[in-house]
């Protein structure tokens, strides 16, 4: 029933005083299983660019600083999420159920979200709705 899934990852910060959201991207995924391949390409993306893997690329001195170790580490969580692959299937599992899944994790200045649906649920939720407005 769910064939199709929209994908959205999400960096919150604060600017100004105001929490604020800059998207990272967006997947119209045609089946489950390009959503979940989706959802860790962007992981791990992200986990890459805060903490590019010795080796990869020459870096400029000074571009990357050291944080205390009370700052969670999201590029190693991000990184454990993708390869645990009994937390693949449950997004899956929830997923395929026609629920939003949805994976936050977060350092002392952002957080980073990475949501998937199901578009029938969508779709769903919007005829369900009208139909609940009793009619006078």
């Amino acid at each position: 029933m769910h064939d199709e899934f929209l994908c959205h990852v999400t960096a919150y910060g604060v600017c100004g005083g105001r929490r604020v959201g800059v998207p990272l991207g967006t997947y119209r995924a045609p089946t489950l299983a390009l959503a979940l391949w989706w959802l860790r390409d962007r992981a791990s993306w992200i986990a890459e660019r805060l903490d590019p893997q010795p080796g990869t690329a020459p870096l400029p001195p000074g571009a990357l600083v050291p944080v205390a170790d009370t700052v969670p580490d999201v590029p190693a969580v991000l990184r454990a999420w993708c390869g645990d692959v009994a937390r693949q299937e449950l997004v899956a599992d929830e997923l395929a159920a026609g629920r939003l899944v949805r994976i936050a994790v977060s350092d002392d200045t952002t957080e980073y979200e990475l949501l998937a649906e199901s578009v029938d649920a969508l779709r769903m939720q919007r005829t369900v709705a009208p139909l609940a407005v009793p009619v006078s």
